[in-house]
C-alpha cells in the first residue's frame, strides 16, 4: 500500500502520520469552509470521515452548549480523533465512533449540523451517501460539504491514479446527487483560483 492510500483509509504508523499531516495541511480548508454557515451554539453535530479529529475541535468550539460526533471507517482516525478531543469526550461533549457513511448509525432527524472535509471523494454509491446524510439531518438542517479540489483542474487527476477508490466530482456532480438525495437549498462557493470548493445543503 502506498502511503498516499492512507488519505483514503489511515491505517498504522503511516496512517498516524497521515491524519497529523491532514489536520495541519487542511486547517486553511476548513477555515474557509467554516465561513459559508453560520452556527448555531446548541447544535447537534456530526462531523463524517473525520480524519485527525481537527474539525471536531472547531465544530466544538463553535458549538459550546451542544455536542459533535465524529464518524470514520478507520480505527486509526478514530483513535487519533479521540486523542485530540479527550478532555471534551470526558466532559460528554463529544464522542467519536468507528462507522461507514452508506449506512450512518443513527436515527432519523438527529442533526443539526452534517459536515464531510475532503472526504466525498472516497465515498461509495455519492447520491446513496447523500441520502443518508439526509437521512439522520433534522428538517432545515445544514449539510457542509469541503474540497480542496473542484474537479476543474487537470493536475489532480493524479491523485486518483494514485489513490485507489478516488473520485473527484465537480460542482455539478455534487449538486446533481445532492438534488437526487432530497436537499432542496443547494449553494455552491468556489475559489477559482486556489480550485476550491465548498457547498451548504439545505434539508
Amino acid at each position: 500500500m502506498s502511503f498516499f492510500e492512507n488519505t483514503r483509509k489511515p491505517q498504522g504508523f503511516g496512517g498516524k502520520l497521515m491524519t497529523k499531516m491532514m489536520n495541519s495541511g487542511h486547517s486553511r480548508l476548513s477555515q474557509w469552509g467554516f465561513s459559508n454557515i453560520s452556527v448555531n451554539p446548541d447544535a447537534e453535530v456530526l462531523d463524517v470521515g473525520c480524519g485527525g479529529g481537527a474539525n471536531i475541535a472547531v465544530w466544538l468550539s463553535k458549538c459550546r452548549n451542544g455536542h459533535v460526533t465524529g464518524l470514520d471507517y478507520s480505527e486509526v482516525s478514530v483513535s487519533e480523533s479521540r486523542k485530540l478531543n479527550a478532555a471534551a469526550i470526558q466532559r460528554e461533549k463529544c464522542k467519536v465512533i468507528q462507522g461507514d457513511v452508506s449506512a450512518i448509525p443513527f436515527p432519523d432527524a438527529k442533526f443539526d449540523y452534517i459536515s464531510a472535509f475532503e472526504t466525498v471523494y472516497f465515498w461509495p454509491e455519492l447520491k446513496k451517501c447523500f441520502s443518508e446524510v439526509n437521512r439522520v439531518l433534522k428538517d432545515g438542517g445544514t449539510f457542509l460539504i469541503c474540497n480542496e479540489s473542484d474537479g476543474m483542474n487537470a493536475s489532480d487527476d493524479k491523485w486518483t491514479k494514485i489513490i485507489d477508490g478516488m473520485k473527484i466530482y465537480n460542482c455539478d456532480q455534487l449538486v446533481t446527487a445532492l438534488k437526487e438525495a432530497g436537499f432542496m437549498e443547494i449553494k455552491p462557493y468556489a475559489d477559482a483560483k486556489k480550485h476550491w470548493l465548498c457547498i451548504v445543503a439545505t434539508k
